[in-house]
């Protein structure tokens, strides 16, 4: 199937869904064409709703105290250019979001309810079902159940994408003017805390596996901070949020001995206010050094608080109202347990994703990167997401508007690429053996366990275990040439793992590189335990040459825009 449009946009998530409706607002007869993965209406990491927006700038704050806030959140290094303008956008977009049908409830002031300092409150369970009519209602193109397998590219410039449909088998090549990458960060990298029939239990979802970035690392895109990883402290086996209980019920953490052990063991790290990393940080700490379990207490919570508990997770995690439900919890009597995720590589929670200009363009012409595939500006949640979309859009079309026409795509290249789309499908079909993506999924995930800080290495990484990593990595991406498929939806499997390859190998040689630990919790570097701001106050970046394979890794500068001290929020 081939397509012109004027402005593609991959992924159909928050993000995507706002940049659509903005591009068709500033120009009505824009063609606007989406490609999702799933099914719009429940795509994307809002799938099953959410219960909170974590980024709104209250009465008597500002997007200046926003970035110092983020850029303390960040341990000191943040694209401060990035989050001051996607903060001036934000109450905007989130009002926006409003009008379209989102329940956001409000004080006797007629003022969102806070969520702490800056978040507030919604009734999400629908969001994407709102966000996905609002789509609708502005007539953009939307083809779902498409999987983007490469960026189109001509003389460094993204011309359109390819892709095939996971139902109907088709080849999917689309001609743009613009193109808006917006599908999501990297789950699937690591070997989960759950495994076996549970091993999709996870806190990101875990149908984001990093195909935004492979295309862009691919075509030689700029990336950044991919050693950012993002490993969060979550409610045990369900991975549940904490934020909710800590945050909205003033919960707080202790250990097996009843300490509130923040304060006491990690107070010059941040103590009780630390930022996220360090939030991790303390707890697997206690948990290794013998002071574990830990928990979140919840014994001073009266009934109406803990009915308002659960009714909250209904909106965004049901599953831990199930799972006190069957198994007879009283969270009067009875802590709930907290453990790491696995690590996760996303935009919207650290730095990690494409290096991007304020106007959310990339270093390639015609593509642009927003939500948690742009990188530079953690703490942007999903209210920086909205902003995103709006300040991209705005972009793209003032870009489109200078655009006479559509490239031509060489032939050879789209021969090339429907191969490689469905060569794992072809490989089967001819009899040959080769590797299948779970087999393959299960091998890569061993490896990021065990030499790249996962989970079950309490998230420590030594230089051996990385060198020895990439060994592994080059020997499973030669393996990848034989996978097989044997129906459409293994051969979608089989691109998601290609795709987590390209980003495992992005990661490791972004983790060998910045040697120092500025984020313990996400990227402890065992040699080099101390942060560094002599040497390290810098963006680690890289780029894989397109017409060597090999991944160039370099630093940029970091600029302090808004005046403050880096460590005070």
């Amino acid at each position: 199937m081939e397509i012109d449009t004027d402005l593609l946009i991959i992924g159909g998530g928050t993000a995507g869904c706002l940049a659509a409706v903005e591009a068709k607002e500033l120009d009505p007869d824009l063609k606007v064409t989406i490609l999702e993965k799933a099914h719009i209406e429940r795509s994307g990491c809002l799938a099953g709703g959410i219960n909170a927006i974590n980024v709104y700038i209250h009465e008597g704050e500002s997007p200046e105290s926003y970035v110092r806030w983020a850029r303390w959140y960040a341990m000191g290094l943040l694209r401060e250019d990035l989050a001051l303008t996607m903060a001036r956008e934000i109450n905007k977009a989130i009002e926006k979001v409003e009008k379209w049908g989102l329940p956001i409830p409000k004080d006797d002031k007629g003022r969102y309810l806070r969520r702490g300092r800056w978040g507030i409150h919604v009734f999400g369970e629908s969001i994407k079902p709102i966000l996905a009519k609002a789509v609708k209602n502005a007539e953009v193109d939307v083809y779902n159940r498409v999987v983007v397998t490469n960026l189109l590219t001509k003389r460094e410039k993204v011309i359109g994408a390819v892709g095939f449909g996971v139902r109907n088998g088709d080849f999917y090549l689309v001609r743009a003017k613009a193109t808006i990458v917006a599908t999501g960060g990297a789950a699937g990298l690591y070997k989960p805390k759950n495994d076996g029939e549970a091993h999709h239990k996870i806190w990101y979802s875990p149908f984001n596996t990093g195909t935004g970035y492979a295309v862009g690392i691919r075509a030689g895109a700029e990336m950044t901070s991919f050693e950012m990883r993002f490993n969060a402290i979550r409610i045990k086996d369900v991975n549940a949020p904490i934020g909710t209980i800590a945050v909205g019920f003033n919960a707080p953490v202790i250990n097996s001995k009843g300490e509130k052990f923040m304060q006491k063991n990690y107070a010059h790290l941040g103590g009780e206010a630390a930022p996220t990393p360090l939030r991790v940080h303390g707890p697997m700490e206690e948990i290794r050094n013998g002071r574990g379990p830990c928990y979140i207490d919840t014994r001073r919570l009266n009934d109406k608080d803990l009915r308002r508990l659960k009714e909250e997770y209904l909106d965004e995690y049901p599953t831990l109202v199930l799972y006190l439900a069957s198994n007879g919890i009283d969270l009067k009597n009875r802590f709930l347990e907290i453990y790491g995720t696995d690590p996760y590589i996303v935009g919207g929670h650290c730095n990690a994703g494409y290096w991007i200009n304020t106007d959310r363009s990339t270093t390639l012409e015609g593509l642009y990167a927003i939500g948690d595939v742009a990188g530079g500006a953690s703490s942007k949640f999903v209210g920086g997401c909205f902003a995103e979309g709006i300040i991209a859009a705005r972009a793209a079309v003032d870009y489109i508007c200078n655009k006479n026409a559509l490239e031509e795509v060489d032939p050879e290249l789209v021969d090339k690429e429907r191969y490689r789309t469905f060569a794992p499908l072809w490989r089967y079909k001819e009899g040959r053996h080769g590797p299948t993506p779970k087999e393959m999924e299960l091998r890569l995930q061993k490896v990021m366990d065990e030499y790249v800080g996962g989970v079950h290495q309490f998230y420590l990484i030594t230089e051996k275990g990385l060198e020895i990593a990439k060994i592994e990595i080059k020997a499973l991406k030669e393996q990848a040439e034989n996978l097989i498929a044997r129906d459409l939806h293994e051969l979608m499997l089989a691109h998601e793992l290609i795709d987590r390859l390209d980003v495992a190998e992005v990661l490791i040689h972004h983790l060998l590189y910045r040697k120092e630990t500025r984020w313990p919790g996400f990227q402890d570097r065992v040699e080099y335990p101390h942060l560094d701001d002599k040497n390290w106050l810098v963006f680690v970046n890289s780029r894989k040459n397109p017409k060597t394979g090999e991944i160039e890794v370099f630093t940029r500068p970091y600029e302090q825009i808004v005046p403050g001290d880096r460590y005070n929020p």
